[in-house]
């Protein structure tokens, strides 16, 4: 079977269980769910040595150690991936809640209520985690999942896959609510692109260039997940050790996530004082930076900064730092520079933490805290399906509802027009 066929016979199958995965109850939902962590579990071993292939591989091409850690599986992970199925069983079903219900003067009862999208398309990139998240809110929110890996994780993302279906089989649930496209083909990509009249939006997470590329070819609507250029502002009024212990954890904790810290922008009335600060704990941390002049002269052992730095998603232990005279410069120099992520303010001031919240053009924005916080779990949403810097349907983390559409529905009693 050629490529094409092989991926119209996995839309086919996704849109016939698109159907089906609607119907169901909570409670078999719920059931497909642990089934399929307790599947995960059951073969761990074989997930873990696919896992090894996908980094001894990468590896071996060079791949960067924060890439290598987003690939990674451990023990302690697959049990994540499990626990997160878990939690999303636990969360309430969004499926059939009625939005509204109205009545109109001829008498009709005019109402609206939540239902699964259908068929949701996934291309994503290194981090075989996703595969599980994926589908545990694809299944819970009713919608039948096709997964598009990256090459660098084909063996861990089958492995998985393989040990999801298996769960649902267990369940009595159809195997076909998961399906991954197992060539690591970038033809196979451009096909699934253009599967419009099987798959009913398209989710990229990765890079900037995958995310780029699927905007521009797609022709099946795109939610866009965003790349993160994060940035941290240290107002003049911010607490040293807060602000200190934020970013170490913003830039240190996981440096090849979205949600990670790039970019750090510093009040000038501070600088002196705090950049000599930040140095040390970078030495430590082994973090490189790449500052503006000004920074540089209180620090000169820091690389200069180009222009490119300012607005770069490193992934990596490297991050920019730029001077600035107030709140109203870091708010311009962020909003010119961002990629719509995650924000921070770390202040002591009211009104520069509301202007910071009001004025900064992002999908999160915090005040003193950390910008890792931007993650399905941590939302409370039980896992998520990506981060969308996008402006319609859905905006940062993406849970249940965020894959979900809405039906009209109508009562009457012989009414016509």
């Amino acid at each position: 079977m050629d490529m094409t066929k092989s991926l119209e016979e996995l839309g086919k199958k996704a849109k016939e269980v698109s159907r089906v995965l609607g119907s169901l109850s909570v409670t078999e939902k719920n059931q497909g769910l642990q089934c399929a962590a307790k599947a995960l579990l059951s073969h761990q071993e074989a997930i873990l040595r696919a896992n090894e292939k996908d980094m001894a591989a990468a590896r071996e091409a060079g791949m960067s150690q924060g890439l290598l850690d987003r690939l990674s599986l451990t023990e302690s992970r697959i049990q994540g991936m499990a626990d997160g199925l878990l939690e999303v069983a636990g969360l309430e079903d969004p499926i059939g809640e009625v939005l509204s219900m109205n009545k109109r003067p001829n008498g009709l009862l005019i109402g609206k209520k939540r239902v699964p999208i259908g068929v949701v398309g996934i291309i994503y990139e290194a981090r075989p985690n996703v595969t599980s998240d994926a589908f545990g809110l694809c299944f819970k929110s009713g919608n039948a999942v096709i997964l598009k890996g990256g090459s660098d994780a084909i063996h861990s993302n089958l492995a998985i896959v393989t040990a999801l279906r298996e769960g649902l089989e267990e369940a009595g649930c159809p195997k076909d609510a998961v399906q991954l496209v197992a060539s690591t083909d970038r033809e196979a990509t451009r096909e699934l692109m253009r599967m419009n009249q099987y798959v009913d939006v398209l989710i990229p997470r990765g890079s900037a260039g995958l995310i780029r590329a699927t905007v521009e070819n797609s022709t099946i609507p795109v939610i866009e997940t965003g790349t993160g250029n994060c940035h941290i502002y240290v107002d003049e009024t911010a607490k040293f050790p807060m602000a200190l212990e934020i970013i170490v954890n913003a830039k240190t904790q996981r440096v090849g996530v979205c949600n990670a810290c790039e970019s750090l922008v510093i009040h000038r009335r501070v600088a002196k004082e705090f950049l000599p600060l930040l140095k040390e704990v970078f030495l430590e941390k082994q973090v490189e930076v790449r500052a503006d002049e000004e920074a540089r002269a209180i620090v000169p052992e820091w690389k200069a900064a180009e222009e490119e730095d300012w607005g770069r998603e490193y992934l990596d232990s490297i991050l920019s730092v730029k001077i600035v005279g107030g709140i109203k410069e870091a708010i311009a120099h962020i909003n010119r520079y961002n990629t719509g992520h995650s924000e921070a303010i770390v202040t002591s001031d009211y009104e520069n933490a509301q202007k910071f919240l009001d004025e900064v053009d992002a999908a999160a924005v915090y005040v003193n805290a950390s910008t890792r916080f931007t993650d399905g779990g941590e939302f409370g949403f039980g896992a998520e399906i990506g981060i969308s810097t996008q402006k319609l349907h859905a905006r940062g983390p993406m849970g249940l509802k965020e894959l979900t559409t809405t039906k009209y529905i109508i009562y009457g009693n012989g009414q016509v027009r």
